[in-house]
């Protein structure tokens, strides 16, 4: 029986509220915002990217019950960070005034405030 990996103590360099573009798959080239991210499998939710048809039971919440669309998550390999000048980029750890603040690799600019 195969073991499954605990990815959950390990850091990613992509934040909730981030935007992101998706670099593979079908939604290629997309943009959109990080809505969660699930530390455990190593993926993320981005709003409006991956979009799957889901049947709901009637519920007190849903009293309707039927098909509701949602986002369903990408791996995380499959996003870049997008910084202020537009581009997507790779993301590197600075030391600035004793803290690990994230920077954009391709323009050098901090993206923590």
């Amino acid at each position: 029986m195969k073991k499954k990996l605990d990815l959950s103590n390990t850091k990613y360099k992509v934040k909730k509220g981030d935007t992101v573009e998706v670099i593979a798959g079908e939604n290629s080239g997309k943009r959109g915002e990080v809505l969660s991210i699930d530390r455990g499998a190593g993926r993320v939710f981005v709003k409006d990217i991956n979009i799957i048809k889901k049947t709901m039971p009637k519920s007190q919440e849903n009293q309707k019950g039927g098909i509701v669309e949602r986002e369903a998550s990408i791996h995380i390999s499959n996003v870049m960070v997008v910084d202020k000048s537009g581009k997507a980029t790779r993301i590197g750890m600075k030391n600035v005034d004793g803290k690990l603040k994230r920077y954009s690799k391709k323009s050098g600019e901090v993206l923590d405030k």
